[in-house]
């Protein structure tokens, strides 16, 4: 038994078991796919279609997806001022093989199975934020440190540190490094502690003030 399918705008003759390259389909290696094109069907009678025949199709299996020859183009303008232009192109091609001939299309291709989907990788437990200092307070004391003498400190910086409830040169020197880090996230200013070595700065001037 033969069919003759259409597809990519070309029609070819088929029988089982024929492998013959086709314009690019969509579909891997090992892939089943169905021509619904059919436009004759021969054998012991010969069915012609007008001008597909109905519920009849071919299946076929994509053994490779490839390309084809390498064409040359090349044009040369013949002017004063000639030009020319030379490109190459590799048609994508499918191959395929032919599994079935389906006269009333009763037996549908086999499926691909699709891959086992892999285990979905655990979820990272959420980072826990910094605590924060414990020296920090809720009312400005009865006397405040000028912050503004720290490095990169102005006004405005001073007047956040306040907000923040720091106050003197002795609560920034008893940071550590959760502390800083906490201090970094609250005042937007990420490194800005450590790279203007504030903690040192302010023992300096906690100790020169007792």
């Amino acid at each position: 038994m033969f069919a003759v399918i259409k597809t990519g705008g070309k029609q070819y003759k088929v029988a089982k078991d024929d492998v013959f390259t086709v314009e690019k389909l969509a579909g891997e290696a090992g892939d089943e796919i169905r021509f619904e094109h059919v436009l004759m069907l021969g054998g012991d009678t010969t069915t012609v279609g007008a001008p597909t025949i109905d519920g009849a199709a071919v299946v076929a299996e994509v053994v490779e997806q490839t390309r084809g020859e390498k064409v040359i183009s090349f044009k040369k303008r013949r002017r004063k001022h000639s030009s020319q232009r030379r490109r190459g192109h590799r048609q994508h091609l499918t191959k395929v093989r032919i599994t079935d001939i389906l006269a009333d299309g009763s037996k549908a291709p086999a499926k691909k199975k699709a891959a086992p989907k892999a285990d979905a990788a655990p979820e990272a437990a959420p980072a826990t934020a910094a605590a924060a200092p414990a020296n920090l307070m809720s009312e400005a004391p009865a006397e405040k440190d000028d912050l503004k003498k720290l490095s990169g400190v102005g006004p405005k910086l001073e007047t956040t540190l306040n907000e923040a409830g720091v106050y003197t040169f002795a609560q920034i020197a008893a940071w550590g490094p959760e502390d800083i880090a906490y201090m970094d996230e609250k005042l937007s200013f990420k490194g800005r502690i450590e790279r203007e070595n504030w903690i040192e700065q302010a023992k300096e001037f906690a100790g020169a003030a007792e």
